[in-house]
């Protein structure tokens, strides 16, 4: 299904401030986001307050207009506001881009709110772009003091201390582009032309020394190394020559724009279009439209009850809601398939297990195609035991058939003979070996008409015991029979007896070994998909510490080149904590040692709950008698 129906025309307000000064997330755009069941690549514009963010979103959206741009002093964009358009050049996936209220709104006076704004767009973005004005001097990375505060307002664990999660935000943290609005300067390093991002590196050096004012200096600089793994800057000269134009830049077409101006922006645009990834939870899961909905709720939630948003927590109470919604779907998957075998009962029990290990692997595919961390198997297990009883079920549904069937048949095919006995054609001489021909015939016929299903051999050997007593009195009052004739007639009648028996004990056993061979087939191929999920969810692990390590190691370069030693011996202890973590999530003795234990029992549940039913059943039955 397509999501473009629940593409907003405009921007729409995902979060505000209430009455009472809480954040609340909107339902209108919460329900645009409930709609979109396609990855996201979530890009969030911060910055101070007239600054031009919104001008760049309309760029980023493909309009002309859409983000309130403004033209007075007053902030027009409050909480954050999202407008989903279909991306550009992913095909498959939605851009999702979030602009924020103008920081340091004066209007506002509320230095918290701001800073909570900034985490939530750090929290919420696979992209974050801060905007200013002027240069990239001391000022304005002052101004940026809502990174050095992104350690007091983020956990990454719920439980650890601070100084070590300091070092992970760069595993999960989104790429950070700073821009730089109405640049005048030459891009001149030392006399040598530079590029944009040369020149941000440049004013992100940091000084040498112990003092307050250098550690002042120095605290944001390090804050946008350590906690963004990949660092983008673009310098825009003035759009326009005359301060009037700059007041209406959203009615301003092309041609009244500075050509230079324009071709920064379709830079900047192509950038942001092709380097901006998915947005993914920790640990790799991608996002959705609906989990970026659930996402913006857990977060807000947190605010508002006065906690500090944790990205451990958040990806646990996320997989909790996903997984129980990836168990319903999957098993919707299995019920719907097996409802079009079950309007065919009765079949056989080939056929039955085929169908159930085909829809129960559908099932899993779309499980795993929903579901993420689920390491103890928890949800997997409710699954199987979801499907197992549905299949249990229908084999109880499909003997139930069978022996209707099978009952049917045998009240028509003795109707004739039925009526011979009550007319006292087998009360006379002769009779019993006439009754027995009829029977016999019958018996033959019945087993010649297809189809009956898999209680065919016990309905039969439960009807032939239960006329054993007709039998038996026909053979007693047939006076062409010697009295050791009839005993031998009797005991041939045991044996036949016990032959059917037999033959209803093999049925059993035979239909007991397939449903075990079927479920193993299954379990191995669970296992299967299990492992290549698992591989995947490694494998997106290892990309989040390969790019944590690939960040340490640049800025491990960096320190040593400029001369911070202990700088660079602290970044050593981080560079060599990520390469043994990578070490030791090794795939294969992981899955091998502990989530096979966790899967193996599964394979036992059918048989084991056939058993019990049956046991079950015998119980009751003997109660009844």
């Amino acid at each position: 299904m397509s999501c473009s129906k629940y593409m907003p025309a405009a921007p729409v307000c995902l979060i505000e401030n209430d009455d009472n000064g809480k954040l609340r997330v909107k339902k209108e755009a919460k329900d645009i986001l409930d709609g979109i069941n396609e990855p996201v690549v979530v890009v969030s514009v911060v910055g101070l307050y007239r600054t031009g963010k919104s001008y760049l979103m309309n760029r980023l959206a493909g309009q002309q207009s859409g983000f309130a741009l403004g033209s007075t002093i007053e902030s027009k964009t409050k909480g954050i506001w999202m407008w989903c358009v279909p991306h550009p050049n992913k095909k498959g996936h939605t851009l999702v881009l979030l602009d924020t209220e103008g920081l340091g709104d004066v209007a506002k006076g509320d230095s918290k709110n701001d800073s909570w704004i900034f985490c939530l767009a750090v929290l919420l973005s696979s992209t974050l772009v801060y905007n200013s004005r002027g240069t990239i001097d001391n000022t304005a990375l002052e101004k940026l003091h809502y990174v050095a505060e992104l350690v007091e307002n983020i956990k990454i664990r719920s439980a650890e201390a601070a100084d070590e999660e300091d070092s992970e935000f760069v595993r999960f943290f989104p790429s950070f582009t700073w821009v730089v609005r109405d640049f005048t300067l030459d891009l001149e390093i030392d006399g040598k032309k530079v590029t944009d991002d040369d020149y941000l590196e440049f004013a992100l050096q940091l000084k040498k020394g112990v003092s307050r004012k250098i550690n002042d200096y120095n605290l944001p600089r390090e804050c946008i190394k350590r906690y963004f793994p990949s660092r983008k800057c673009f310098v825009f000269p003035f759009p326009v020559t005359s301060q009037e134009d700059m007041t209406r830049l959203e009615i301003l077409q092309d041609q009244d724009l500075a050509q230079q101006f324009l071709e920064v922006t379709g830079h900047f645009c192509d950038n942001m279009f092709v380097n901006s990834a998915v947005k993914r939870l920790k640990g790799g899961h991608i996002v959705t439209g609906q989990l970026l909905g659930r996402l913006v709720e857990i977060y807000v939630d947190t605010i508002n009850s006065g906690e500090v948003p944790c990205l451990d927590n958040a990806v646990v109470v996320l997989a909790n809601l996903e997984n129980q919604a990836a168990v319903q779907e999957a098993l919707k998957v299995y019920r719907r398939g097996m409802e079009e075998v079950k309007n065919t009962l009765p079949i056989s029990i080939e056929y039955l297990t085929c169908e159930h290990q085909k829809f129960s692997r559908l099932a899993i595919s779309e499980f795993t195609k929903r579901s993420f961390k689920d390491e103890k198997m928890e949800y997997l297990k409710k699954l199987e035991e979801a499907v197992y009883m549905c299949y249990v079920d229908l084999l109880e549904e499909n003997q139930m058939a069978s022996e209707r069937k099978c009952r049917d048949l045998l009240k028509n095919l003795f109707s004739d003979m039925n009526k011979r006995l009550q007319d006292g054609e087998y009360s006379q001489s002769g009779g019993y070996e006439l009754y027995k021909r009829d029977r016999d015939a019958i018996v033959k016929q019945y087993r010649r008409e297809p189809n009956k299903g898999v209680r065919a051999e016990a309905v039969l050997e439960e009807f032939l015991k239960e006329r054993k007593p007709e039998a038996n009195s026909i053979l007693c009052m047939d006076n062409k029979l010697t009295e050791n004739e009839k005993q031998m007639k009797k005991e041939k009648e045991k044996a036949a007896l016990l032959e059917q028996k037999f033959k209803e004990e093999e049925e059993k056993r035979i239909e007991m070994e397939r449903m075990k061979e079927t479920e193993k087939v299954r379990h191995e191929d669970m296992v299967k998909q299990m492992q290549e999920k698992f591989n995947k969810e490694l494998e997106q692990q290892q990309q989040e510490m390969n790019r944590a390590t690939e960040s340490k190691l640049k800025e491990w370069e960096e320190m040593l080149k400029r001369g911070f030693k202990e700088k660079a011996e602290n970044l050593e202890g981080e560079i060599k904590k990520l390469n043994n973590e990578k070490e030791c999530s090794s795939g294969g003795a992981i899955f091998k040692d502990y989530v096979m234990p966790l899967l193996s029992p599964l394979v036992e549940m059918v048989p084991n709950l056939l058993m019990q039913r049956s046991m079950l059943k015998s119980l009751k039955m003997g109660l009844k008698h």
